[in-house]
Formats: C-alpha cells, structure tokens, sequence
C-alpha cells in the first residue's frame, strides 16, 4: 500500500483535533472527508478507517510510540507510523517521519498485548469497572469485541417498502448486502460503503440502524392506533421505527431536552414518509405533567456511559469520566422515576440503555421497583458484543397495574 500525503496529512490534522481539541470522532470525520472533492471511494475509506482506528488503539500507539497528550505534531506522525508498521504498510521517506524501529515497535506489541488494559487501548478506570460488574472472564470478551469496527447495518423503512425491494434497489446501485434472520427488519452490507448517496436513501427506504438497536421498539410491544411516547427520542432512530410498527396509525409524541435534535428528527420523519409524529420539547416539568396517565406505551431510551457502542464511537473512552458515570446513574433513575407517570394503568414501558453495565441496566429497574410498586416486572433483554456480534444494549419492559 502506498500512502498518499493529502490523504495523512488529513489522518493526522483529524487525530488532533479529536485528541487536543475535543472534537467527536465522527464530525472530525466528515470534516476530513469535505478536504478534496476528487477523492474516490477508496481514498475517502482510507481516511475514515485510519482516523477511527488510531483513535481506537490510542493508549496502545501511545505507549509504543513513547508518546503522551496533548500531542505535538511530531508526536501525531509517531503514532501514525505505529500503525503502519503494525499493519505492513512501508513507510514513506517523508520529512514528517523520524527513523522508525520496526522491530522495536512490534517487540513492545507483544509484550503490551498481555496486559489487558493495553492490549484493547481502555483507561484503567474503565478496565476497573468493567471486571468489578461484568466479572474477569466476560468482561475480556466484551472488551475485546466492542474493539472490533462496527458493521454497517441498515433497517428497512416498512412503510415505504421490503427488506427483499431494499436488496434489489441497492445491489442496482453497486451495494451487496445480506438479510440478517433474527431482526425482522434489518439487512446487513457486504462491505462498507456510503449508503447517504443512494437513491434508495433519498426515498426514505431505510434508516441506518445498528441491529440490536432495532430490538429495542420492538419491545415495547406497540400496536396501530396507540398512544405511544418516545421520551429521550434524540434524532429519532426508534422513533421512526416505533411509527413503522404502528403502521403510521395513532399518536407517536417524540420528546427530548434538545430542540435541535428533535428538528433532525423531523427531517428524517419527512424523508420516510412518516406523519403521526408529534414533537414535543422538554423545557421544563409541565410537558411531563400534562401526559400524566395518558400513554398506552412510553420508551426511556436513557442517557447513558455507552459503553456498549463503542465500536461505533470509539472517542467516547476517552472523553468518559468517572464522575460522569456516578452522575448518569443518577440521572437515570430520576428520569424512569418522572417519566414513568406518563404510563396509563394496563399501559407499558421499556426502559433501555446502551450500556453494558448492571448498574445502569438491571440495577436501576430494580432500584426503581422497590419505590414504585404500582409497576411489575415482565421481562430484560441483556444483549452483549461478545455473544451478539452487534452493539452492546439492555431493555427491560416493565407494566403499570390497573387500577
């Protein structure tokens, strides 16, 4: 493989502002991808690859690079030539580039690949918590799969058409993609490629989705003609699934804290077809109030660590602090305490995460019960990376008893 210099330097310039500048991986991402309009498919996969894969194997190019934050730019090309010799890739006769110990960097790989927090590039803090709740035994697997890229997963947009219709329409447009059996509506691509351009997106035929997100409407065991709240809809991914469930009959009220998420939203819900969607901002308690006792299903698609996505946002590991997690959790229980009255007596709630740990999964539904005894436990769903190949989530659905 040959490197290419407006291709690195775009790697290198996107590296540091997400680790000196705080940027989120993804919008550095598009950033870089916006630097020259001539560049191909292959061009463009190399950029966005290799700045989530450095990002990812930060701690461990770190320490073979000798290297620590913030970084200088000369510390940036070291870390980039740690993964080109860890990939093969030869390394260009560059004046960025220092005199690289190939075998050097591979031995100390070796030696780094048996320590744990190294070897799959986490924070000690968040190595910590994963054995002191997951266990030693699983949490080595968990951690190790939620290292892997993620797959691109797409769910089929059922009020526009089939997931059979969606194949066809998208191997007309070069993309191969395979169904996936277990999720009803889901369907897998072959290999990567950017879906946006498709005609079949600008149709509004499919939203991207990952597939153990897709599990998470389904839950809530929604029906055509229901009154149905999606209280933490963000821009609306399960939203726009649970309006496909109901067959775009009924009240569907997406609510969120931030109006500019929820004016995503209805851009996506225009594209997919979409119309009995209301939305509603969460500026104060009285939205919350007025909804008291009125909802036949409400989904709390909780603020979370998200550890169980870090396939896709690998950045967010490094953003994470511990004192972020104590305060989540408690956010989280107050939002399930507030948002819960919003169920009818008979009616139903999920509540979800995608986080892979107990104390923001079981824990708080457990927490919650012993305080709100007018609900019943009917069933959780703990979905791993390690055993699903797909995100880390957890759903619990929970009835309100009638009165």
């Amino acid at each position: 493989m040959r490197l290419h210099r407006n291709l690195t330097y775009a790697v290198i310039d996107s590296i540091r502002d997400v680790f000196n500048e705080d940027m989120y991986a993804g919008k550095a991402v598009e950033q870089a991808l916006r630097r020259d309009k001539r560049w191909g498919s292959r061009d463009r996969k190399f950029v966005a690859e290799t700045i989530y894969d450095i990002i990812r194997w930060k701690r461990l190019y770190a320490e073979i690079a000798e290297v620590s934050e913030p970084f200088t730019r000369p510390n940036l090309w070291r870390l980039f030539s740690v993964w080109c010799v860890l990939r093969g890739i030869e390394l260009p006769d560059w004046s960025q580039i220092e005199p690289t110990p190939s075998r050097r960097i591979k031995g100390r790989f070796d030696e780094l690949s048996k320590i744990r927090k190294f070897k799959e590039s986490i924070p000690d803090w968040i190595d910590e918590i994963g054995v002191k709740e997951l266990g030693e035994k699983i949490w080595t697997k968990e951690i190790a799969s939620l290292n892997i890229q993620a797959e691109v997963i797409l769910r089929t947009n059922t009020l526009k058409t089939t997931k059979e219709a969606l194949q066809a329409k998208l191997l007309e447009e070069g993309i191969e993609t395979v169904i996936l059996p277990k999720h009803p509506d889901a369907i897998k691509l072959v290999e990567r490629a950017n879906v946006f351009r498709t005609e079949a997106f600008k149709l509004g035929w499919f939203e991207v989705q990952d597939a153990s997100s897709q599990l998470v409407a389904a839950y809530l065991d929604v029906q055509p003609g229901m009154k149905v709240i999606d209280t933490c809809a963000g821009a609306g991914g399960k939203t726009l699934h649970l309006a496909a469930l109901m067959q775009n009959k009924g009240q569907l009220i997406a609510m969120d804290i931030y109006e500019s998420k929820l004016r995503k939203l209805k851009v996506r819900a225009k594209r997919g077809g979409i119309h009995n969607v209301t939305l509603k901002t969460i500026d104060s308690t009285k939205p919350i109030k007025k909804l008291h006792d009125k909802a036949d299903r409400v989904l709390i698609d909780a603020p979370c660590s998200g550890l169980g996505v870090l396939r896709r946002n690998p950045d967010s590991k490094w953003k994470l602090q511990p004192e972020f997690l104590d305060n989540i959790r408690k956010t989280q229980q107050e939002i399930l305490c507030s948002y819960s009255k919003m169920v009818k007596p008979g009616g139903k709630l999920v509540y979800a995460t995608c986080s892979v740990l107990p104390s923001e999964n079981q824990d708080q539904v457990t927490q919650f019960l012993a305080t709100n005894k007018e609900f019943t436990f009917v069933s959780d769903k703990k979905i791993l990376a390690s055993e699903s190949g797909y995100d880390g989530f957890y759903m619990a659905l929970l009835e309100r008893k009638t009165k």
